[in-house]
């Protein structure tokens, strides 16, 4: 069973490795990174078996302990670790506090319908990851989390 939302307010449908493996493509991507495609293998944070980037996640480790679904829902929110997280190297990471104002706001279906078509071309409907400019499949221009990060300020 797959995933999509995290703790933290990540999409994890823009995410390479959860593509990859959405597509079949798991082990090319393994290679390319130097690892393998167990390593790689996860079909969303929420899910027990998750890559091995996402393994050691404190984050995901402090909501569960606390029997959270989001922090948001934690009398810390927000701590200084998620805002450390949204603020860290990975442009990826710097929309999840925005994330999780709209989950509350709105509720998961809904930011889930947003997430869906934010991270799909607008010309094909191909899902692309975060980091993606051109789409995969047409190679139309799509907007990728730094150009979105940059336009955010």
């Amino acid at each position: 069973m797959e995933r999509i939302d995290s703790f933290c307010g990540l999409y994890c449908g823009a995410c390479d490795i959860f593509l990859a493996r959405r597509k079949g493509t798991l082990p090319e991507l393994a290679r390319k990174w130097g690892r393998t495609a167990r390593d790689l293998t996860c079909p969303g944070c929420k899910t027990e078996i998750v890559s091995i980037y996402c393994r050691e996640c404190s984050i995901k480790a402090c909501a569960r302990e606390k029997k959270l679904d989001y922090c948001f829902q934690c009398s810390l929110f927000p701590c200084e670790e998620l805002v450390n997280f949204n603020n860290d190297q990975h442009p990826h990471h710097s929309i999840v506090l925005h994330n999780l104002a709209l989950i509350r706001e709105k509720g998961l279906g809904e930011w889930l319908g947003e997430q869906e078509k934010r991270w799909q071309c607008p010309n094909c409907n191909t899902a692309f990851s975060w980091y993606d400019s051109k789409c995969p499949a047409c190679g139309g221009k799509v907007k990728s989390c730094i150009e979105e990060e940059e336009l955010r300020g």
